[in-house]
């Protein structure tokens, strides 16, 4: 009989051994505090479990690894900051390496107390996990400041769902545009019936969940309005779903809601947006000018961290290819370890303006580049920057592939499963 989670176990170790498996690797036992952040059932939980099965299976005894998941009932009396610490600090041997690791740890109000007071313990190995933007703000990052390292963790990429996939490239890159990257969406034998009811199960658990808990932590803070009308927090969420792709400002928000009837204010749209932000359903990229070299403070872009949810939260009443593409290729960079700007060459936008290290490489998504007046429209964004840097087109179509006065034209499924 076919056992779902053992096979989502054994499938998500093939995956996370290629990569997030080997960040920790790379972070194990440096004195540095490993934060994996992302949005929930993303594979967090797993990751960390799989991580202290490779720690076992190269001789860390079980006795030196203390796992606790706050999400579990067992471990509710530990929901007390100073009780955790104590836990910890009876199960720690200062000449023996131990190694800790505290799943969804905003849940502990306080937490960070305890963390830094475990942290500077000896001969400690420290990973954390949270679901909310705020684990790395406010208190915690100025306890922790320069001690920690985040890995942002995303559902599933191209690449690790085609890994599942016996489907030619382009048809199975039809169904991830449809279905997304959700590890249990897919690995199940029928994503068409149970996507729905499980996208909505975690969209649900996010608005309700993360933002009450966001409410408790920052009830003493005047400066941040409560969010206390979900049903204006989902048609915000509705909205930038449908508006990924574009640029985004409160203003426009707040006129969209406006426009349903509701009035309010630009302020308030700007706090229910973060709040959908710190949970990492949403993810910001700023615009960047790429002539003069600085970021701009207006019109940034939102992408939401799983297709699928998306067309989760947005009828499909048309299908807007290449919107859908440019969020995909977004997250992909993210993943690449690029820091992701929308480009702006005066007049002209670039779709995404990255960097790694000192290096910038510049992307323009479009679905097809066949008809020529697309043909022209992404090419000149790219001509007006004069500078020495890589730039690409990523298109879904194979009849264009080339290169073009030094602008390379790649089919974005190769690219995504890195074949170029």
């Amino acid at each position: 009989m076919y056992n779902m989670n053992e096979a989502l176990i054994e499938w998500s170790y093939m995956i996370a051994q290629t990569n997030y498996l080997k960040k920790l690797k790379i972070w194990q036992e440096q004195q540095v505090i490993k934060v994996i952040t992302g949005i929930r059932r993303c594979g967090k939980s797993t990751l960390l479990q799989l991580f202290q099965e490779q720690l076992m299976r190269e001789g860390v005894d079980k006795s030196r690894i203390i796992s606790l998941n706050f999400e579990d009932l067992a471990n509710e009396p530990l929901l007390d900051y100073r009780k955790l610490y104590q836990h910890i600090l009876s199960h720690l041997d200062p000449e023996v390496m131990t190694y800790i690791f505290l799943d969804e740890v905003q849940l502990v109000p306080d937490f960070q107390k305890a963390v830094d007071s475990i942290y500077i313990r000896k001969n400690v190995d420290l990973y954390l996990t949270g679901s909310n933007a705020w684990l790395l703000s406010g208190e915690l990052a100025t306890l922790l400041s320069g001690r920690y390292v985040e890995i942002n963790m995303l559902p599933l990429s191209f690449a690790d769902y085609y890994e599942n996939q016996t489907k030619p490239a382009d048809e199975a890159f039809a169904n991830y545009m449809r279905w997304g990257g959700f590890p249990f969406v897919v690995l199940s034998e029928y994503p068409e019936r149970i996507a729905d009811e499980y996208l909505e199960g975690i969209y649900n658990t996010i608005i309700i969940k993360d933002i009450e808990l966001r409410q408790t932590r920052r009830e003493k803070d005047p400066d941040k309005r409560k969010i206390t009308d979900f049903a204006l927090l989902k048609n915000i969420a509705k909205f930038l779903a449908n508006s990924v792709g574009n640029p985004i400002s409160d203003k426009k928000a707040a006129d969209f809601i406006i426009s349903t009837g509701r009035r309010i204010s630009q302020n308030t749209v700007s706090d229910y947006i973060d709040a959908l932000i710190e949970p990492y359903v949403f993810y910001p990229a700023e615009r960047f000018d790429v002539i003069g070299k600085q970021l701009l403070k207006q019109n940034r872009k939102l992408y939401i961290a799983d297709i699928g949810l998306r067309n989760h939260i947005v009828p499909r009443s048309g299908f807007d290819l290449g919107f859908v593409l440019e969020n995909i290729v977004f997250l992909e960079l993210r993943r690449r370890g690029f820091q992701v700007n929308v480009g702006k060459a005066g007049e002209l936008e670039i779709d995404f303006a990255v960097r790694k290290d000192s290096e910038l490489n510049y992307f323009q998504v479009t679905a097809s580049m066949t008809e020529k007046s697309t043909f022209d429209r992404e090419m000149a964004s790219l001509l007006a920057v004069r500078d020495n840097y890589p730039k690409t087109i990523l298109t879904l179509d194979r009849f264009t592939a080339g290169n073009y006065n030094g602008i390379r034209v790649i089919n974005a499924v190769d690219w995504l499963l890195d074949k170029v």
